[in-house]
């Protein structure tokens, strides 16, 4: 394991277990609608501006409990930007902003997390966003969205920088993941094989996340904006070997 401490957070029947030499995150099976999280992560508790990293090494071995695991699950960094928070429950004040991350991500058919047309909305991926706080395409984009929400998407998807590319690793196997972060680029590795290797590398400061929860968003290349949870069984992602080397700043 690594020096820097993962706090957990889960919802309610779900479960973060320490094994032998990792995790395993459990979500419970749903019949019902409502959030289900398992999650590790090291910014939960500080401001966004605090977050603690600007660069780094992340890298592990997982596997999932299946390849079309209803929701979202995966590992990386990120400014968890969709986030509003009031700093209550000892959570600081945080008000939802524009994406930054590089992750390796796990997203159900019924998402599609992409603002460009080109590239992969679902499926497992290794992809990355970056995107300055405020953006002067943003005041047009909101203007947009109740007269065209396809508008909206091209005017988002000019204001974010993104990059990605989809996997095919069976992720019901063990693989070693690898992802290699820095302020002029992030190369993702699987298997000691790279995978992707780009420019469009998100701004700091970011945290560290690993999760699995049963929730969807999807804001599609036709304008159809949708989000909600997701009934599903019992569903879970396991890590071994995790390793977090924080870059010299």
């Amino acid at each position: 394991m690594n020096k820097y401490k993962l706090l957990t957070r889960v919802s309610k029947g779900a479960s973060v277990i320490e094994t032998e030499l990792g995790f395993r995150l459990t979500i419970p099976a749903s019949r019902q609608f409502g959030y289900r999280l398992a999650q590790l992560d090291d910014y939960n508790l500080l401001h966004r501006g605090k977050f603690p990293h600007h660069s780094l090494t992340l890298s592990l071995r997982a596997r999932a409990s299946s390849d079309s695991i209803p929701g979202t699950w995966g590992f990386g960094v990120w400014n968890d930007p969709f986030i509003f928070s009031l700093g209550l429950g000892g959570v600081p004040f945080r008000l939802p902003t524009l994406p930054n991350a590089a992750w390796f991500f796990g997203a159900s058919v019924q998402n599609h997390l992409s603002f460009r047309d080109d590239r992969p909305g679902h499926g497992f991926l290794a992809q990355t966003f970056r995107a300055p706080t405020l953006h002067p395409l943003l005041i047009p984009a909101a203007l947009a969205m109740p007269f065209s929400r396809k508008t909206t998407r091209r005017l988002l998807g000019r204001a974010i920088e993104e990059d990605g590319v989809a996997l095919s690793a069976d992720v019901t196997q063990w693989h070693g993941y690898r992802l290699e972060w820095s302020p002029e680029r992030v190369l993702f590795e699987v298997d000691n094989a790279p995978v992707l290797e780009t420019p469009v590398s998100p701004r700091g400061p970011l945290g560290v996340v690993i999760w699995i929860d049963n929730q969807f968003a999807a804001f599609t290349p036709e304008g159809k904006l949708a989000f909600g949870f997701l009934e599903g069984k019992e569903e879970w992602i396991e890590m071994e070997d995790i390793e977090i080397t924080k870059s010299p700043e």
